[in-house]
């Protein structure tokens, strides 16, 4: 198995959710955001992320 590459992903993390826990831990944050039906802030423009909507309707809405 693959080790995850923290200190990459982290720095690499948009998240502006600071009392965040799973900076850096993408496994954790995909199946954190998948168990309340979102999507985790990755995958959004940075404006958007920032409006702390992860749902998939604004998801297709920012690519559609």
């Amino acid at each position: 198995m693959v080790e995850c590459n923290f200190e990459l992903n982290q720095g690499n993390c948009i998240c502006t959710y600071e009392p965040c826990d799973k900076k850096g831990k993408c496994c954790e944050c995909i199946v954190y955001h998948k168990g309340l039906g979102e999507l985790p802030g990755c995958l959004f423009s940075p404006e958007v992320q920032r409006t702390f909507d992860r749902s998939i309707s604004r998801f297709i809405a920012q690519y559609g």
